[in-house]
């Protein structure tokens, strides 16, 4: 999944997003509010880490008019300032949650994961198409077997075409969805991953069209 991180402290910012590719997350990291504003117009991310206190252009104005411009994207603010008056502040402006530093990666990461159920209007933990089924919040994938061993990679690609059984996903869709902007993508990364994926779970658990895209039967 493709993810905004804005944060301007570089020691916490590079350690995130490593953490957070780590994971299988696409990272866009913007050190200050301006260059996020401009890249939440510009781009389509699933989910938004924001710190409150950035420069330029702080966290709450870059949520606000965010808001103001109909981009509903799910929203998890960082700050170091944990009053009342300002976690309401963020709420009311459209924050989708609010999380305090220094905090925990692990609870991060599940606040992120209940982000996408909710923006998904889904309330399901593990997804489960034919005989494959995977945990998201343990990155583990299981058939009828055990589990199966997956990259980060392959378990995001595995992931985003289980979210979407029944539809065609395309290239594209996808190398978005799994890399950041500066991301130097090879032409043929996502044949590769398809390949080691129906290696794992069977040639025909991941249909394709030429020219269409991949899917996963419901």
């Amino acid at each position: 999944m493709r993810l905004l991180l804005v944060e301007d402290d570089v020691i916490l910012g590079s350690s995130l997003k490593k953490a957070l590719e780590k994971h299988a997350y696409g990272v866009d990291w913007m050190q200050d509010g301006e260059s996020a504003l401009a890249a939440l117009e510009d781009l389509s991310f699933g989910v938004v880490i924001l710190d409150v206190n950035l420069p330029k252009l702080n966290g709450i104005e870059v949520l606000k008019s965010a808001r103001r411009n109909k981009n509903m994207v799910p929203i998890l603010l960082l700050t170091a300032r944990d009053t009342p008056l300002q976690k309401v502040e963020g709420l009311d402006s459209g924050a989708d949650d609010y999380l305090i530093k220094p905090f925990d990666l692990d609870e991060l990461l599940a606040r992120l994961r209940a982000l996408v159920r909710r923006r998904d209007g889904r309330t399901d933990i593990v997804l489960k198409c034919g005989n494959i089924e995977i945990d998201p919040a343990a990155m583990v994938v299981r058939d009828s077997s055990g589990q199966i061993a997956m990259t980060a990679k392959e378990f995001q690609l595995l992931k985003l075409l289980m979210e979407r059984a029944g539809k065609y996903v395309t290239k594209n869709d996808i190398e978005y969805a799994l890399y950041s902007a500066e991301s130097a993508v090879e032409s043929n990364t996502t044949e590769v991953i398809i390949y080691n994926l129906r290696k794992k779970l069977g040639s025909d658990f991941i249909k394709s069209i030429r020219g269409v895209g991949y899917m996963v039967e419901q």
